[in-house]
């Protein structure tokens, strides 16, 4: 999947860029941040056979000091090898023990330090809350998943054939608006102005479609603007609005934001990235993200992604209230393989060997959220710089040292693949 923050000029597309709403590269995340497309090894969640929550333990080690120090180890080697200025890293099992740490600069002009209490873009882990305000609106009767998706948005290329199943899971075969060089051009001359979602589809509708829809994996966040429309449309809310409302309040999210313009609430890390008009590092942290909107905007702390990552994967508040049906939860989780070996794609929501959730990036910033049902395990990265090592997302490559120590049967390896322009 790729991220909504995925790297600009590469699109979003299913890689090891799972979280990055404008990068092609490593797919994952809503506007650059393309999902991990996968295929292969992916321990695909079905509607008839979720995973068990109470399978064997040994899903998860240990988290003994002799572990911890492993980890520490890992993910310093990470930073010192992609030039990672900070990252903090929360991992938490229900009897194996827990890993909450910080390591690096949140600021790199001052040497102020990562901190587990900051607040910090999240980028395509945005698509998950977008989705699930879908998924309400469907439990209500308000739409079905096999609605098309001209029923709400006129002029959608394909319209009367696209479905809202088929754009929450990345088969709409759109065209990704953040691919666009007009689009990349516009951002990177002007970071700080305003996008209209129109404004944003119009990029994506001057590009043919690419395939018809249903027939292939293709990481998009064309699709997640639209779902956006969707949700104002049927709820008669902004989609900030309706999320607060209906996501994040009854989920005890009170650190998580959809942001309507720079706002930014402190502290915050500051956030580098490479995919400037110069082609220097610049910090992001004052960067417009409304060029992301639906499709990865939003913003969020440590220790309200700790509460999502269970959330979005069980479906469950955590008073134990579901959040949308079980019936649609089931459904969501119906992950089949995309163009990326070890990952499955559903609505809005990935499974790369086990682990369910979501990643993120955008331009200075990366975050990884997801939960492994099989140990009841939740892990949370987030670090400040967006900036690929060897072709890969930062937020991936942390993802796989901790996971290969930690739990070496589940594995989140995603294998970045080409950009796709």
């Amino acid at each position: 999947m790729t991220h909504v923050c995925t790297r600009l000029r590469r699109g979003a597309v299913l890689v090891a860029a799972v979280g990055m709403l404008m990068g092609p590269a490593a797919a994952g995340a809503a506007l650059a941040v393309p999902l991990p497309a996968t295929g292969t090894a992916t321990a695909a969640v079905t509607a008839a056979d979720p995973p068990s929550p109470s399978a064997s333990g040994n899903d998860v080690r240990e988290l003994t000091p002799a572990v911890q120090r492993q980890l520490d180890t890992a993910v310093q080697h990470v930073m010192r090898e992609a030039s990672i200025p900070g990252v903090t890293v929360g991992l938490w099992t229900p009897d194996k023990g827990e890993y909450v740490k910080s390591f690096g600069v949140a600021d790199k002009s001052n040497g102020r330090k990562m901190s587990t209490d900051l607040y910090m873009r999240i980028g395509s882990e945005t698509k998950t809350f977008t989705v699930t305000a879908l998924l309400q609106l469907v439990d209500q009767g308000q739409a079905g998943l096999d609605d098309t998706i001209d029923r709400y948005v006129d002029g959608v290329p394909n319209g009367d054939k696209i479905t809202l199943r088929e754009l929450a899971g990345m088969r709409s075969g759109l065209f990704n608006y953040t691919a666009d060089e007009g689009f990349f051009k516009a951002l990177t001359s002007d970071p700080q102005q305003h996008f209209t979602p129109q404004q944003l589809l119009d990029y994506a509708f001057k590009h043919p479609v690419l395939f018809p829809p249903g027939e292939k994996f293709s990481y998009c966040n064309t699709n997640l603007i639209l779902l956006g429309l969707v949700v104002e449309k049927l709820s008669g809310q902004r989609i900030e609005d309706f999320i607060h409302d209906h996501v994040l309040q009854p989920a005890g999210m009170d650190h998580s934001l959809f942001p309507t313009g720079t706002e930014f609430p402190s502290p915050h890390a500051q956030g580098y990235t490479n995919q400037t008009a110069s082609g220097k590092i610049e910090d992001t942290a004052h960067w417009n993200p409304s060029w992301a909107w639906s499709a990865g905007a939003m913003i969020s702390t440590l220790d309200d992604l700790r509460i999502w990552a269970r959330t979005v994967a069980t479906g469950t508040l955590p008073d134990g209230d579901p959040l949308i049906s079980p019936v649609t939860q089931k459904q969501r989780l119906i992950t089949p393989p995309t163009t990326i070996p070890g990952a499955g794609y559903g609505l809005g929501i990935f499974n790369v060997q086990g682990w369910i959730g979501h990643n993120g990036s955008l331009p200075g910033y990366e975050s990884l959220t997801i939960y492994l049902p099989a140990a009841q395990a939740t892990l949370v990265v987030l670090l400040n710089t967006d900036i690929s090592f060897k072709g890969s997302e930062p937020s991936t490559v942390l993802g796989d040292a901790i996971t290969k120590i930690v739990s070496p049967d589940h594995v989140f390896n995603l294998p970045a693949e080409p950009a796709a322009r």
